[in-house]
């Protein structure tokens, strides 16, 4: 079903107020738009099941392939690739306090918990995990592959970095919470 113009302008009137709507109609006219200035305009093709920086990475119970940095997008997007996510594995349930991560399903089945709801996603479903809401996850049954992606990106690039370097630590609190991280505890989908 369709919606005319003029029935969503009178829509959107009864619900911004007149002078709000007003601005937003200005912001919004394409003489206004410009394109973001990103700080190095070169093309960075990643090639399939390669790392941005030329190095994969590892936290024990997946690998990771960075696509996205965020020098490449003025701090504003980290996006990487989990290959190989094991079953009863992951990270400690977190939250985050300043990003937003984005789940997408390549491949197999992907446990979730977000706050407090739990649900199982195949491959290409998604799910959002809003900041300052727990969650975490781990691949259902057989290994599985997604998508994540963080935003703004803030500290997670080298959070992973000094994870790979240091498994270990890696889901633990005092670790998780250098980078504007809060451990809530472990997750739910481990096995003792």
């Amino acid at each position: 079903m369709s919606i005319h113009r003029r029935t969503f302008l009178k829509s959107a009137a009864s619900v911004i107020p007149a002078a709000a709507f007003q601005n937003v109609l200005a912001q919004s006219s394409p003489e206004t738009l410009s394109a973001p200035t990103l700080p190095d305009p070169t093309l960075h093709p990643v090639p399939a099941g390669a790392d941005r920086s030329g190095h994969p990475h590892s936290l024990g119970f997946s690998s990771l392939a960075f696509k996205v940095i965020p020098s490449d997008t003025a701090g504003n997007l980290l996006v990487i690739e989990h290959t190989n996510l094991m079953p009863n594995t992951g990270p400690a349930l977190h939250l985050h306090f300043s990003q937003e991560e984005w789940f997408y399903i390549m491949e197999g089945e992907v446990r979730f918990q977000v706050g407090d709801r739990r649900i199982q996603l195949g491959p290409g479903e998604s799910i959002l995990a809003p900041r300052r809401i727990p969650h975490t996850f781990s691949a259902a049954g057989s290994p599985a592959q997604m998508l994540i992606a963080f935003t703004p990106a803030d500290k997670m690039e080298q959070y992973f970095i000094d994870a790979a370097a240091h498994p270990e630590l890696a889901p633990t609190r005092d670790f998780m919470n250098r980078y504007d991280m809060q451990w809530i505890g472990p997750s739910p989908f481990w096995k003792s």
